[in-house]
């Protein structure tokens, strides 16, 4: 599954716009990582328990789109984008959406790789 930003694919043409995919997560802060975080706050510095947090988030909200678009028979989703949203007090939603295209020729999985084998030789 190609997933990208941007609202097409380099070198490949769109064949369908299937629609919408969304995946999304809500995450919640727990009490211990908090007081260490708090103390890290004071001095300054990266929170880097609450990086880690935020990422494991976003690999799986993106896991759930691409499901989604898998589920549609998309080759790819284009155009994708992340929101943060605190949706309850020490806890927040992670949501990746985008759109879920055909390509030309299918994905690149289905493609066959070129090789000195099947190449034309004069």
């Amino acid at each position: 599954m190609i997933v990208t930003t941007t609202e097409t694919v380099v070198g490949r043409d769109i064949e369908e716009t299937l629609g919408a995919v969304r995946g999304n997560t809500i995450r919640a802060r727990n009490v211990g990582r908090d007081i260490t975080q708090g103390l890290r706050n004071i001095v300054g510095g990266e929170l880097k328990s609450y990086t880690g947090l935020m990422a494991e988030a976003r690999d799986e909200a993106t896991e759930r789109m691409i499901a989604e678009a898998e589920a549609m028979g998309a080759d790819a989703v284009v155009g994708v984008r992340y929101v943060t949203a605190e949706v309850a007090q020490g806890a927040a939603e992670i949501l990746a959406y985008g759109t879920a295209v055909t390509l030309v020729g299918g994905s690149d999985a289905d493609a066959e790789p070129a090789s000195e084998s099947n190449a034309d030789v004069a």
